[in-house]
């Protein structure tokens, strides 16, 4: 299966194989002295939030998984994290709880936060059309950007084809791994297909849609959007572990080694590489950022209450990406699934070059949780629904830590 074939389930390609017997397992432990302490004992004949956490870290790596990094937030700040396996095959370092990771489809969060920032300034309207910023762009082949506003390209209801740059072979990545794409030819690649379907009829992730969001905030502001980015969200927040790398072909350190598995036999480290060869997306995270982002958002510090309930206005996907998202809808720029305990949280997972990552976060932006992996098993569909499937469950169980409704 191709990168875009499998869009709709908002994974990477990457695969994994069983990982050597010599990895390593951390045991789940408080955050660093700048958090406050991992939640108290647990009651006689329950499990502590630190036991279960690194429990499902664990089951994730169980899946052949080769490492894994986990961070929960709750009331009060209160963090616990978790890892498990290695960060290395070769060599068998253990993972860094705060190791860094391709941020990937989780950054149009962000984009889609500067969108709607514009908007509450004036410098744009969710009902401008495509054509208003980028006259002649979106054209042929039944593609008219007349008829697709913002507010779609948001929600992935502008139904744009994705045509992204992906290899599916050993032999494909090291050919491809450095080649870097403008934003007009990424656009230029989707204008040669059909649409999906007409502009607000249909769901459909397109990340090309977020790539002419790009250029739209460029336009608009004069600034690249990974500058908007910067000024407008991670200064004030003060996120400096959340970085744009442009086309830069590794990670800061540290990080974990970003591994794919093709087929039996073809498990290959994929960390060096310019992702999809674009860099709109090209941003590296932690989970203390990550974390602190979505609290954040979610709890009114972005944006005004009139444009977070825009934000929180949501349509149902596709039936594929039900598949991964169970009872999902998505906002703009962000997806809200339901919790087992009742009600339902707010994310956005993103995986690309080896890294998926999935988090979540409640309403009020209280209680959080991120898990991100180190290696993708994306050779068949049950692979990756058994990864999203678990991973999904560490952090439903970490939203819900606090019982039925837990805030």
């Amino acid at each position: 299966m191709t990168r875009s074939a499998r869009k709709h389930l908002a994974l990477a390609v990457g695969i994994a194989t069983l990982v050597t017997a010599g990895a390593t397992t951390a045991e789940a432990r408080p955050a660093t002295a700048e958090a406050r302490p991992a939640t108290a004992e647990a009651r006689p004949g329950t499990t502590s939030p630190a036991k279960r956490l690194q429990q499902d870290v664990e089951a994730i790596h169980a899946l052949g998984i080769s490492g894994v990094q986990a961070r929960t937030v709750g009331p009060g700040g209160r963090q616990t994290v978790a890892t498990s396996g290695t960060a290395d095959l070769r060599t068998g370092r253990p993972v860094s709880p705060d190791g860094y990771f391709r941020m990937a489809s989780t950054a149009k969060t962000l984009i889609a936060t500067v969108v709607l920032q514009l908007e509450e300034e004036g410098g744009l309207s969710l009902d401008d059309t495509v054509e208003h910023w980028l006259p002649g762009l979106v054209d042929g082949n039944g593609n008219d950007g007349r008829r697709i506003t913002v507010r779609q390209l948001l929600q992935h209801t502008s139904g744009i084809h994705d045509d992204l740059p992906g290899y599916t072979t050993p032999e494909e990545y090291y050919q491809q791994r450095y080649d870097i794409h403008s934003s007009r030819e990424l656009v230029g690649r989707a204008m040669r297909h059909a649409p999906d379907f007409e502009p607000g009829k249909g769901w459909g992730y397109s990340n090309t849609g977020y790539v002419l969001l790009g250029m739209i905030i460029q336009k608009v502001t004069g600034h690249a959007a990974h500058e908007e980015v910067e000024t407008r969200v991670l200064r004030p927040l003060g996120l400096d572990q959340t970085r744009w790398t442009g086309v830069s072909r590794t990670l800061p350190r540290p990080h974990a080694q970003g591994y794919q598995f093709f087929g039996p036999g073809a498990r290959v480290d994929v960390t060096r590489q310019v992702p999809v060869g674009h860099e709109a997306l090209s941003w590296v995270t932690t989970t203390r950022d990550e974390n602190a982002l979505f609290r954040a958002l979610l709890g009114g510090r972005l944006l005004s209450g009139r444009q977070l309930a825009e934000m929180k206005r949501t349509v149902p996907v596709s039936e594929d990406a039900q598949q991964s998202w169970p009872g999902g809808r998505y906002g703009l720029g962000i997806v809200e699934r339901p919790l087992s305990c009742g009600g339902t949280y707010w994310g956005h997972e993103g995986g690309d070059g080896g890294y998926i990552t999935l988090n979540g976060v409640t309403g009020d932006g209280r209680r959080s949780a991120v898990v991100s992996m180190s290696e993708a098993r994306g050779d068949t569909l049950e692979h990756i629904l058994e990864q999203e499937k678990t991973a999904s469950a560490l952090i439903d169980r970490a939203l819900c830590a606090g019982g039925p409704g837990a805030p």
